[in-house]
C-alpha cells in the first residue's frame, strides 16, 4: 500500500480558510493577498489527536451514542476561583473538562489575573504551562502577589513549565496528573507534527483542538490565554472561538486603573455578567462596588458634569458624564467623544439644536466619559445632552440629581431596560432625585424606593427640572 504524501495547502491568514490552490483573493473572506503557503505532514490530526488520548486516558476510548434517557441531566460540577467577579462572569465557576479563553491586549493583566487566581486554589494542583515568559519571571510575579496578600509562603500545588512544545507538555501532565491545566498563551503552543510556523492558523487550531479532546476525556478543566490583534479579536482562526466552552475578553485602558471582564461566549452562564478589576501595584482587585469608585465629589458646582445610570451586563452603576462646549476657533467645530459613540454625539446635537433650539453649530463640543469606560448603553443620552447644555449655559447640574432614559430623534425619552435596577443603585448611592422617561412609571407609582421620581416624556421636561 502506498504511503500518503505530505501535501501543501494555501491557508487564509485572516479567516483560516485553505485551500489546495493559490489565488489573490480568499474565497470565504474576501481579503486580498493572504493566501499563504503551508506543508501539512500526513498523520498530523491522526498523530495530534491520539496523543491528547493517550495522555488523558492512557488509551483511546470507543465512543458510543447514548438515548437522552441515559444521559445525567445533574448539575455540572464547578471549581470555586476563589474570585467573586470570576465566578460570576464564568456563571459560579470553573467547569470540569471545560476549556476556557482568555483574550485581552498586551500589558492588560491577563497573566496576573490567572496567576493570583490559580494562586488562591490551595486545595487544586495545577499545571501552569508558559510559553512566553521564564520560571524565574513567574515566581517574581507570584512572590509581590503572595506578599500583597499578607503571605510570603507559596503553594506547592502549582506547578510551573515552561516549554512550548504540545507533545512535551503531554509528558508532564501524564507525570503529575494536574487538576487544572493552565496554557500562556496558546499562539506559543506548536506540536511536532504540525509543519508550520509556532502561531500559525494551522497550529493553533491543532493544538487549541488536541486541547479540547484533552479536557473532555480527562475532565481537566483548561484555561487558555489568547492574543489578540491590532482590531481587537481574538487571534487566530475563529474556529479558536467556536470550539472552546466559554471566551472572556479582558478589557480596558493602560492609562486607567479598571479593568473589565467581559463573556463573549459561555456555554454555561450567560453572556450579560460582567467582572470589575483594578489594577494596583499589588496585582488586580475585586470591584464590587463600581459606582462608588466612578463618582467623585471634585466637580462640586462646576458645569458640564452630569450623572447617569447605566447597565453593563445585568449590574447596574452610576457613572459621570463630562462635556466641554466651547466657541469654534476654527472654521469647522470640532466634535470629539472618549467612551461614547462619536457618531451618537453628533446625533444628539442636532437633537438639541432642532427640536429645543439651541444653536451649538459654531462651538467645538467634547465628552468623556470619567473613569476610561467605554459605555454603548442608549439609555445614557439624556445625561450626554444634560452635560452639553450644563457647559454651554455653564450652569451646574444639582450633584444630589442622576438621570436615565434614550432620546429619540424627535426630542422624546424613551423608556430603558431594567429601571428597578438602576433607581435601587442611584438610592443606594445616596442621591435624593432621578430623572426617568414616563413611560417607566407603570407599577412604580405607589411603591416606596427611597428615592424621589422625575418623569419625563420629552427633554425640555428634563431640562426644566434641571435648569429651571
Amino acid at each position: 500500500m502506498a504511503s500518503i504524501k505530505d501535501k501543501t495547502v494555501f491557508v487564509c491568514s485572516e479567516c483560516g480558510f485553505d485551500s489546495p490552490k493559490w489565488s489573490g483573493k480568499c474565497p470565504s473572506c474576501g481579503m486580498w493577498n493572504t493566501m499563504k503557503e503551508m506543508t501539512v505532514k500526513a498523520p498530523t490530526a491522526q498523530t495530534v489527536t491520539a496523543a491528547a488520548r493517550k495522555s488523558a486516558t492512557g488509551k483511546a476510548d470507543e465512543s458510543r451514542p447514548h438515548t437522552l434517557s441515559e444521559i445525567d441531566s445533574t448539575m455540572e460540577a464547578r471549581i470555586d476561583m476563589h474570585d467573586e467577579e470570576l465566578n460570576r462572569v464564568l456563571g459560579g465557576g470553573l467547569v470540569q473538562g471545560s476549556i476556557v479563553l482568555l483574550g485581552g491586549e498586551p500589558g492588560i493583566g491577563k497573566s496576573t489575573l490567572t496567576l493570583q487566581t490559580v494562586m488562591r486554589l490551595q486545595d487544586l494542583k495545577v499545571l501552569y504551562v508558559s510559553g512566553e515568559e521564564s520560571a524565574r519571571q513567574i515566581k517574581m510575579r507570584a512572590q509581590r502577589l503572595a506578599t500583597a496578600n499578607g503571605s510570603n509562603q507559596l503553594s506547592d500545588n502549582l506547578l510551573i513549565l515552561c516549554e512550548t512544545s504540545l507533545e512535551k507538555i503531554y509528558e508532564q501532565i501524564k507525570a503529575v496528573q494536574p487538576q487544572l491545566l493552565v496554557i500562556d498563551s496558546i499562539q506559543t503552543i506548536s506540536s511536532e507534527y504540525v509543519d508550520s510556523s509556532t502561531g500559525s492558523i494551522t497550529q493553533v487550531r491543532e493544538c487549541a483542538a488536541s486541547l479540547l479532546k484533552f479536557a473532555k476525556e480527562s475532565g481537566t478543566p483548561v484555561l487558555l490565554i489568547g492574543h489578540i490583534t491590532k482590531d481587537g479579536s481574538i487571534a487566530g482562526p475563529k474556529i479558536l472561538e467556536h470550539i472552546v466552552d466559554a471566551v472572556l475578553q479582558f478589557e480596558g485602558d493602560q492609562h486607567y486603573l479598571y479593568r473589565i471582564l467581559r463573556p463573549i461566549k459561555n456555554r454555561f452562564g450567560s453572556t450579560a455578567e460582567l467582572g470589575i478589576y483594578e489594577m494596583l501595584e499589588t496585582g488586580l482587585r475585586q470591584v464590587s462596588n463600581p459606582s462608588e469608585l466612578l463618582l467623585t465629589d471634585s466637580h462640586q458646582g462646576m458645569s458640564g458634569v452630569s450623572i447617569a445610570c447605566t447597565i453593563e451586563g445585568v449590574r447596574p452603576f452610576l457613572i459621570e458624564v463630562q462635556a466641554l462646549a466651547s466657541t469654534a476657533v476654527y472654521g469647522t467645530p470640532q466634535r470629539s467623544a472618549i467612551g461614547f459613540d462619536v457618531r451618537r454625539m453628533n446625533m444628539l446635537l442636532a437633537v438639541l439644536e432642532k427640536r429645543v433650539g439651541f444653536k451649538l453649530g459654531q462651538k467645538d463640543v467634547f465628552l468623556n466619559i470619567a473613569g476610561g469606560l467605554k459605555v454603548s448603553d442608549p439609555a445614557i443620552d439624556l445625561a450626554v445632552i444634560s452635560a452639553i447644555l450644563s457647559s454651554s449655559l455653564d450652569i451646574a447640574v444639582d450633584r444630589t440629581v442622576c438621570m436615565t432614559g434614550e432620546v429619540g430623534l424627535s426630542g422624546e425619552i424613551r423608556p430603558v431596560s431594567r429601571i428597578e435596577q438602576r433607581i435601587a443603585e442611584a438610592a443606594k448611592l445616596g442621591f435624593e432625585r432621578i430623572i426617568i422617561p414616563k413611560s417607566n412609571m407603570h407599577g412604580l407609582e405607589n411603591r416606596q424606593l427611597g428615592i424621589g421620581l422625575i418623569p419625563v416624556t420629552k427633554v425640555e421636561e428634563a431640562f426644566k427640572h434641571l435648569f429651571g
